[in-house]
């Protein structure tokens, strides 16, 4: 899987009192909270766990819709990466 970085300044972090990780969380709930990416997607790109992920969206508040093809793409995910 490729990826692309993008230049976030860091006195928007600064003035955000966010680290990258956080920004990366934030973007992903705000995506998945839009319909615009899958659980499996927003999760991979929080960098969390399913449970992280399914915690943080019960803190904030955010149903999760995780459906069994979401569930068997990511076993996939996970065995192709060989963490299974």
């Amino acid at each position: 899987m490729g990826k692309v970085t993008l230049e976030v300044p860091s006195e928007v972090l600064e003035a955000a009192k966010m680290t990258p990780k956080e920004l990366l969380q934030e973007l992903a709930l705000s995506l998945y909270q839009q319909g615009k990416l899958s659980f499996g997607k927003a999760r991979e790109l929080a960098g969390m766990s399913v449970w992280e992920f399914i915690a943080l969206l019960t803190l904030r508040r955010i149903p999760a819709s995780y459906d069994l093809s979401e569930y068997e793409r990511d076993l996939e995910t996970l065995k192709g990466l060989g963490r299974l």
